[in-house]
């Protein structure tokens, strides 16, 4: 029977060559919308993304950074992501950290929020998650809120909302 330690290390690896592999593929076919890529060379499990806010939104010409980091057991479980760029949004935490139903553990919701189909699934990949979080950009959800502040923004003082995102995309652009 195998320890745990051997299951860690096995998993590990498994994650590590998957990861390795959605890199090679985003490298050789560049996605529209955003740019990934290890922060560090000597380490796959912690990427550095930059999305650039989707036309025809308010976050439109800005460029926001984020960390996506990845747990050793990859793809049974997601990455979390976190912008290390100031961005003003519903499903945003207000330390950057992006809440969206497929970056949450897998399995139904303690809660009862979200159906699991809705949670993570390992089919996703860097590509589906950083789409996703384009997608959330473009449409916020302001039922189930991280940053409450924003979501009530967002519903009662859109021009106050709007102003508020549009200094953190020329912040963004200020960064480049």
């Amino acid at each position: 029977m195998a320890s745990s330690k051997e299951n860690n290390t096995a998993s590990s690896s498994q994650a590590n060559l998957l990861l390795q592999k959605q890199l090679k593929d985003l490298c050789r076919n560049p996605v529209d919308g955003f740019s990934a890529g290890l922060i560090d060379e000597t380490n796959i499990f912690e990427w550095s993304v930059t999305i650039m806010g989707p036309p025809g939104t308010l976050y439109q010409e800005g460029f926001f950074n984020a960390v996506m980091t990845f747990p050793e057991d990859y793809p049974c479980n997601p990455p979390t992501v976190r912008f290390t760029s100031e961005i003003w949004h519903p499903n945003i935490y207000e330390d950057g950290k992006v809440c969206i139903s497929i970056l949450h553990s897998p399995g139904d919701d303690p809660l009862g929020y979200e159906s699991a189909t809705e949670r993570w699934n390992p089919v996703h990949t860097v590509e589906s998650i950083l789409l996703s979080i384009i997608s959330l950009l473009s449409s916020p959800n302001d039922e189930s809120p991280a940053n409450v502040e924003a979501a009530i923004e967002w519903r009662e003082r859109r021009a106050d909302f709007k102003k508020r995102v549009a200094r953190c995309v020329r912040r963004s652009q200020e960064m480049m």
